[in-house]
């Protein structure tokens, strides 16, 4: 009777093991409270701007080992990947300069003084530019991908906070945060084509490329304005809850995410007729996001929370909610594992998420899911195993309970073994 108890746990958890983790957590050095992170396509590497050490740290995607960590400018804000000069550049809000870094090899190749306050960066692969609006200044620079050179300084409105760019039109866009606008950059020419006039406190933007639209989250109106891209005029004002802070595009199924800070939620917003199509519960102060178009969810970092929320984007639901370090604050997407990236400002930590079945890689052909499991009985593990719980999480040292287990250092879904653990 004790075991038929235990076995139909088993059955009722297995339910909700096909889930995402924590798989591991890379400690970085010197308290350096990571702010921003991005992610290198060519070789495989996430990088974190930390504020406090004015440091980069690089980390190995396919080891989560840290490779290098090095100086960068004072209070680096943000960072962006050009994937055709393979080089990634780092804006540093205290000083106003951008460091340009080799991608290969990991080297500061290029400090550029910038404007005041570098606050946002974009990359232009039409042109080969990063843009870097100045909220400082009131500005955007333009910096040349070969030759590291500013080629062009663009004024904007007051607050310049938010960039994004569209293939389609070869434009640039600028959120100006003060001024309640949003500033329209001709990619190709640096020129300012149009001022559009959007809600109050503009602080993120995000293109569709589908619909060829603009939208643009206004933190202190509570709405996302939809700007048309062929025209720079505005279409229309969706109402999201309070305080959007962050804005996310599901290339699937064509829908935009807004994670409203004060809300503590998340809008979703059909992009065909820009209307709230559910309003999901997120952890409190939700204010980043990470798309991965391969499995098709969302995940949502909450600042105060300390979670993680991921959200199916076919169903519009939340599938779980991660806990992670304290104040996360960036993520990044590692398709080749299929890891995201969350960076934990106050415990200076970069939180490793892996899409999983039983705590084991969910390869892209893996049909794991369909294998059948019975628990075995033992009262030890083998020194060479390593357990799961029901949610996929390596427990280091387990109690008596169920457990899923990989022994002689295998990772692969078809050989995990499913034990009661006795005394």
């Amino acid at each position: 009777m004790k075991y038929a108890s235990v076995l139909l746990a088993i059955s009722c958890l297995l339910s909700a093991v096909n889930a995402q983790w924590l798989e591991t957590s890379v400690q970085l050095p010197n308290s350096a409270e990571p702010f921003a992170l991005c992610y290198n396509s060519t070789g495989n590497k996430v990088y974190s701007a930390n504020q406090v050490t004015n440091t980069v740290t690089v980390i190995d995607g396919a080891t989560n080992q840290i490779l290098s960590n090095f100086a960068v400018g004072s209070f680096p804000y943000a960072l962006c990947y050009n994937p055709q000069d393979n080089k990634v550049y780092c804006a540093n809000m205290q000083d106003g300069t951008l460091t340009v870094i080799d991608g290969a090899t990991d080297l500061v190749i290029a400090t550029l003084t910038i404007g005041d306050s570098a606050w946002a960066l974009c990359y232009d692969p039409d042109d080969d530019r990063v843009f870097c609006a100045n909220r400082g200044s009131d500005d955007v620079a333009v910096v040349d991908g070969v030759t590291n050179q500013v080629i062009a300084t663009v004024p904007s409105a007051a607050g310049p906070s938010a960039l994004c760019y569209s293939h389609d039109e070869h434009m640039v866009y600028c959120a100006n945060y003060w001024a309640d606008t949003v500033t329209v950059i001709d990619g190709a020419t640096s020129q300012v084509v149009a001022e559009v006039p959007v809600g109050v406190g503009p602080e993120a933007l995000c293109y569709d490329p589908q619909n060829n639209r603009v939208y643009c989250a206004n933190n202190s109106s509570a709405d996302v304005t939809v700007i048309d891209g062929a025209t720079s005029q505005v279409l229309d004002g969706i109402a999201v809850g309070h305080s959007p802070t962050a804005l996310c595009r599901n290339s699937r199924n064509d829908k935009l995410y807004s994670a409203n800070s004060a809300a503590s939620d998340v809008s979703v917003i059909d992009a065909a007729e820009d209307t709230v199509v559910a309003t999901l519960r997120a952890g409190d102060g939700p204010e980043a996001f990470c798309y991965d178009s391969e499995y098709n969810k969302v995940y949502c970092a909450s600042f105060i929370g300390g979670t993680v929320t991921v959200i199916d984007g076919a169903a519009d639901s939340v599938l779980g909610t991660i806990t992670v370090g304290v104040g996360p604050r960036s993520l990044a997407l590692n398709p080749v594992q299929n890891r995201v990236y969350v960076a934990n400002y106050y415990t200076s930590t970069i939180s490793v998420l892996r899409d999983s079945i039983l705590g084991i890689e969910e390869g892209r052909k893996s049909q794991a899911s369909s294998h059948k499991r019975t628990a075995t009985v033992i009262r030890g593990l083998p020194a060479d195993a390593v357990a799961f719980d029901a949610m996929g999480r390596r427990i280091a040292d387990p109690r008596p309970g169920v457990y899923f287990v990989t022994e002689n250092g295998v990772r692969s879904a078809v050989h995990v073994r499913k034990v009661i653990l006795q005394r």
